[in-house]
């Protein structure tokens, strides 16, 4: 009787442990998922709001000390200035422009922090005349980080990529 209660107990906790390690298994990855579609979300609806020209919405997921630095190296450091600077070239040279996603790739470095790179085409940008300037590719990266459950933008960096 001992014996058979000792391979039904050894039988029922391996089970449990190879049940726990799938689950264990399945929840990053479906997390992970999840994850990236909230990232994609926050990128599609900042896309938004730059065709917009609405320089709020663009900002509302940036983190208060949030940096970005656009294709001609203008640093802005927090969120409210980067809103301002952003506010800035809407009225000038972004009034007309429009950018298109080319492609977007997230990369998960911790379950908290995301960088995703993601390449686009702006055009109607106006030069420096008023004149519209051809179409150009730029790549972003952005560094993104899971606070109280929401990814916000820490870091962003553009690019124009060169045609060679």
């Amino acid at each position: 009787m001992k014996r058979i209660l000792m391979i039904t107990v050894l039988t029922v906790g391996a089970a449990s442990l190879a049940l726990g390690y799938t689950i264990l298994e399945r929840t990053p990855a479906q997390n992970n998922r999840d994850d990236e579609k909230a990232i994609e979300r926050v990128i599609l609806d900042g896309i938004g709001a730059f065709n917009r020209h609405d320089a709020i919405a663009g900002t509302a997921s940036f983190t208060e000390d949030a940096d970005f630095v656009n294709v001609y190296g203008k640093w802005s450091r927090g969120a409210t200035e980067i809103e301002r600077s952003r506010k800035e070239r809407f009225e000038t040279a972004l009034k007309e422009a429009k950018i298109k996603l080319l492609e977007l790739h997230v990369r998960f470095i911790r379950p908290d922090v995301a960088i995703a790179h993601e390449a686009h085409e702006l055009s109607g940008m106006l030069g420096p005349n008023g004149e519209k300037t051809p179409a150009q590719r730029e790549l972003s990266i952005r560094v993104l980080v899971k606070e109280q459950g929401k990814w916000l933008v820490t870091a962003f960096h553009n690019t124009v990529v060169r045609q060679q």
